[in-house]
């Protein structure tokens, strides 16, 4: 028999029209796609905050580590979680490899490589700015990557809702 919208399965859950099986992951994988989808989001507002402060400190970034930024750390991840509404495995994926390129770009540019772009050598005003949002930018990228790859590994290519 076939239940209508909104009327209850035997489990005392709303269904919706959907089963279960359909929506992807018992409730604490749909909770692991909400952190993944809320990191991706807090990653975005970091990031448009950290371009702020390379304009505000006057940091230029090359032609190439500009198509770097809009492709890979501000598309890729957002395209990704696009891309988990149909085809979870393959959206995963892609957030995991681009958050983890990020990831690597920022710390290489931010902490490691002697540049404009290196958190000590940045304008003293802009500094602490820059280097807060560059600390947050690791952070999103990190816990994302390793997010985005658990449930890639654990989905079976249905998607997260």
């Amino acid at each position: 028999m076939t239940r209508s919208c909104g009327e209850e399965d035997t489990g005392g859950s709303v269904t919706f029209g959907r089963p279960r099986a359909i929506l992807g992951m018992r409730r604490n994988g749909n909770l692991a796609w909400r952190w993944l989808a809320a990191i991706i989001l807090a990653h975005l507002f970091v990031s448009i905050a950290h371009g702020a402060a390379h304009t505000g400190a006057h940091v230029p970034l090359s032609r190439a580590a500009n198509l770097f930024v809009f492709i890979v750390v501000l598309a890729g991840p957002l395209v990704g979680l696009a891309l988990t509404w149909a085809a979870a495995r393959i959206g995963s994926w892609l957030i995991a490899i681009t958050m983890a390129a990020s990831l690597a770009f920022g710390c290489i540019n931010h902490f490691v490589l002697a540049s404009p772009d290196h958190v000590a050598h940045v304008d003293k005003l802009w500094r602490p700015f820059f280097t807060v949002t560059a600390i947050l930018l690791a952070v999103t990228e990190g816990l994302a990557s390793a997010l985005a790859i658990y449930l890639a590994r654990e989905s079976k290519g249905v998607s997260p809702l």
